[in-house]
């Protein structure tokens, strides 16, 4: 058992290369694109040589010397057999393969007696889908885009207490706030992008924002804004939509559609002696095919005029549902050009009803373009200064359509208001709302005091935060208030004060940083905090050892540190920190009535001494897509690994520092998918200490032990890891997730209507000096809920660990975890 579940573990995190004799390459459709999921397997042989190749299509086969016949198979494609010879060291085998021919699709799916019309048109389409493809020329042409959000308000906002003693209709009933008119504004919000898209064959994609105008709140649901980050392209066999929906599309006009969806002739409309079939859409395994909808296909030649189809909810991240209409012009006769996309999404809240719609228009197409070298690269995106000064004039010139009478009335509205709303007097009497104090602000909410004109904001803790009863030396009593400044120019000042009385002991501790980013577009940030408060000895710990009484000491700390991005991709942390260190062994009260339950022990005696600490942190992801606004960069991603790099200095002498040490550390991360079998996150690394001349207890790097009940975060803990191992020297650690996102049980139809996935995964921990070796493997179920705005997810886990100093055993774990917003993804 022990041997099955680490080679399981290496392979699924992509860790088989450090094998002698590799056999090793890339797989790549018809395009050179790369296959995901591709099955590599050998002729004869059992499993135990049999791979998947990754989301980039590649693939890592250990194997003696000798010679082979190697399979390549993937749904939709031909099946292919190499024969090839392994020799010493690293054998490199890319292969192509194609997609199958019509016959063998029309060999998969028994019909019938009777023949089904619309799954004989669709494979006439797919015959020519890449000839029909207009993104297989280069090309520019210019974009409209107008997103729009209807809010429906279901509930009133509740009429609230003040502890200020005044009214709360202080202002005259003539006021612009309360005009029935701004109800439109307060519940309708409207974006509009013109831009020059550039395309090259394969998405290469850069696009030039020459205007664009937001009205209404920054925060709201609009998607598609720009072209750059998600691409509909049904004439590819995989829509990798990594914004939008969990897992990839299915394209129903592909091969691999084909084999995923079922086809029914349902209309044909005849219209200037020219047919058009309509041809309706289902999953035929809701597993992988998240697809519904209508495709309506020209007589004769095949061609694709209009799509009209709805994603699965299931599998959107944000969104309750989403449908997309594409409209195609045909007047080439050879490529069907896209002209027009619509897309109607939204979600709901106990309080509100967010109905969105984009619509996205294409003109002005140039196929005869020359790209010069280099034209296309990591910046994908580009707006201009002068976008954002677009008057009315301009854009009533430059909508391809007038807008509709209640966007029109929307515009009117906010744009004769726009002096008055940008004005001091206005803006005042909006935040003289916003400012007041309510009985739910002072006890859990924290109360805020905004001043919009100049750009700042104080936040005060509430009193449920300033209260911690239970705490190292007894309850303690204070408050936190945060202050923030922001410019216009992106740059931002914000500091952090949190001041705590301690009753048992009458003592006051605390807290005070201030942080700078004077450079948005490298987010260049400079930072100084000091502090004079409780700390940790072994601060990655489980959570039940971190409150044990052994583990604090008393510490004064000065630190200054700076961030700067020294290329694209590329990450400079420097920290620099001075600290006093003191045992509270001698003097300090605490309260020991759960000493026998939490097995308490007396805290560390040690002498004061100074520790000058240095500390650099280095990260690199390769080709980092993004997007270039004025003053900030907005980060797409990569589909290449983050590796990374940290030492910490301990300075002798300097300032009377009492510490001397030097630890390295390096590692490896990267999250990606695999086709429709869903994401796969990893992340790999070793230390060691270089320098342990004068290496305190506090300085130890530790091995996180596992929470009793909740998920330790997968990617960088252990689920059944029972002791926190300090290490010297070299260790190897490793951990893998993969979310399935339904590929395996929303096989079983009322599992897909509950929205519950499946997930697995596990850890390798090998630390040589204690001659200890852990790992375990984890599965569980998943569901995504909603808390008001919020998305979360809750998780059930079954985990399964054994190791050289442990009996093979299992446990259960819970987990919650959050969804970011801003880049769709949760914690881990």
């Amino acid at each position: 058992m022990k041997q099955l579940l680490l080679i399981l573990f290496i392979f699924c995190s992509n860790l088989a290369a450090v094998g002698q004799d590799v056999l090793k390459g890339k797989v790549v459709d018809e395009n050179f694109q790369p296959i995901p999921f591709v099955d590599i397997f050998l002729r004869g042989q059992d499993n135990q040589y049999r791979v998947r190749s990754d989301a980039n299509g590649d693939y890592i086969l250990n194997l003696e010397n000798g010679s082979y016949r190697v399979i390549y198979a993937a749904t939709g494609y031909e099946k292919k057999e190499v024969f090839l010879t392994v020799k010493k060291g690293e054998n490199i085998q890319n292969v192509q393969l194609f997609p199958m021919r019509i016959q063998d699709i029309d060999g998969v799916e028994i019909s019938g007696s009777k023949k089904n019309p619309g799954r004989e048109i669709i494979l006439k389409v797919v015959r020519r889908k890449d000839s029909l493809d207009f993104n297989q020329y280069a090309h520019q042409c210019d974009v409209y885009i107008k997103a729009t959000e209807k809010i429906q308000r279901l509930e009133q906002e509740p009429k609230e207490r003040s502890f200020r003693k005044k009214k709360q209709e202080e202002e005259p009933k003539d006021s612009v706030t309360k005009d029935k008119s701004l109800e439109l504004l307060r519940n309708f919000n409207m974006i509009e992008v013109g831009l020059e898209r550039s395309y090259a064959p394969y998405n290469k994609v850069r696009e030039v924002r020459n205007a664009f105008e937001q009205r209404g709140a920054r925060r709201n649901y609009l998607y598609f804004t720009t072209t750059a980050k998600s691409n509909f392209n049904f004439f590819k066999n995989t829509l990798f939509l990594d914004d939008l929906n969990e897992s990839p599309i299915p394209s129903p006009i592909s091969t691999v559609g084909v084999l995923s969806y079922k086809y029914k002739l349902v209309e044909v409309i005849e219209k200037d002696s020219i047919k058009t079939f309509k041809i309706e859409i289902k999953a035929r395994s809701s597993a992988t095919s998240t697809l519904s909808g209508f495709i309506y296909v020209q007589d004769q030649t095949w061609m694709v005029e209009k799509l009209q189809l709805t994603l699965s909810g299931g599998n959107l991240y944000m969104y309750d549902y989403f449908t997309i209409e594409q409209d195609f012009d045909l007047s080439r006769d050879t490529v069907c050009v896209l002209m027009q996309q619509t897309m109607n999404y939204g979600v709901s809240h106990k309080e509100s009803i967010h109905q969105c719609r984009t619509i996205v228009k294409y003109s002005n197409y140039n196929f005869n373009v020359n790209f010069p070298p280099k034209y296309f690269g990591n910046e994908v995106a580009i707006t201009t200064q002068e976008a954002y000064e677009r008057d009315t004039t301009y854009w009533n010139a430059a909508r391809p359509e007038p807008l509709t009478p209640e966007e029109l009335e929307y515009v009117r509205k906010r744009d004769s208001i726009y002096t008055l709303v940008h004005s001091e007097g206005y803006l005042d009497s909006i935040d003289s709302i916003a400012n007041r104090i309510t009985y739910v602000d002072v006890l859990l909410n924290g109360i805020d005091f905004i001043n919009r004109d100049k750009g700042r904001q104080w936040v005060l803790g509430s009193l449920a935060a300033a209260i911690q009863p239970v705490y190292i030396a007894g309850p303690r009593v204070g408050e936190m208030l945060w202050w923030d400044k922001k410019w216009e120019n992106e740059k931002r000042l914000d500091t952090y004060t949190h001041l705590h009385y301690g009753f048992l002991n009458q003592d006051i501790k605390g807290r005070v940083s201030a942080r700078y980013l004077y450079d948005p577009f490298k987010t260049v940030r400079i930072g100084a905090a000091v502090s004079h408060d409780y700390g940790v000895i072994r601060s990655n710990d489980g959570v039940t050892n971190m409150i044990l009484r052994e583990n604090f000491i008393e510490k004064t700390t000065l630190s200054v540190y700076h961030n700067y991005e020294l290329i694209n991709g590329m990450m400079f942390n420097v920290e620099l920190n001075f600290t006093e260190r003191r045992s509270v062994a001698e003097g300090t009260k605490f309260i020991e009535d759960f000493d026998e339950v939490l097995d308490n022990k007396p805290p560390a005696s040690f002498d004061t001494y100074q520790a000058f600490m240095s500390k650099i942190h280095l990260s690199y992801t390769p080709f980092q897509k993004y997007m270039r606004e004025p003053n900030r960069k907005v980060i797409l991603g990569s589909r290449w690994p983050t590796v990374y790099m940290y030492w910490e200095k301990g300075i002798p002498t300097l300032f009377g520092s009492d510490v001397n040490h030097d630890y390295l550390l390096f590692g490896l991360r990267q999250s990606f998918k695999i086709s429709t079998f869903g994401t796969s996150s990893y992340h790999v690394k070793s230390g060691r200490f270089l320098n342990t001349k004068v290496l305190r207890e506090i300085d130890y790097k530790y091995h996180r032990r596992s929470d009793p009940i909740y998920l330790t975060n997968p990617l960088t803990g252990y689920q059944d890891l029972d002791t926190s191992l300090p290490t010297l020297n070299w260790y190897f650690e490793s951990h893998f997730i993969h979310h399935f996102n339904g590929a395996l049980l929303n096989k079983v139809p009322f599992m897909k209507r509950l929205r519950v996935t499946s997930v697995a995964g596990g850890g390798y921990l090998y630390v040589p000096e204690h001659k200890w070796t852990h790992y375990e493997m984890f599965a569980g179920i998943e569901r995504v809920f909603k808390l008001k705005k919020q998305r979360f997810r809750l998780g059930l886990y079954y985990v399964a660990s054994d190791g050289n100093q442990i009996k093979a055993r299992s446990t259960v774990r819970i987990s919650m975890n959050f969804l970011d917003p801003e880049d769709m993804t949760f914690w881990y």
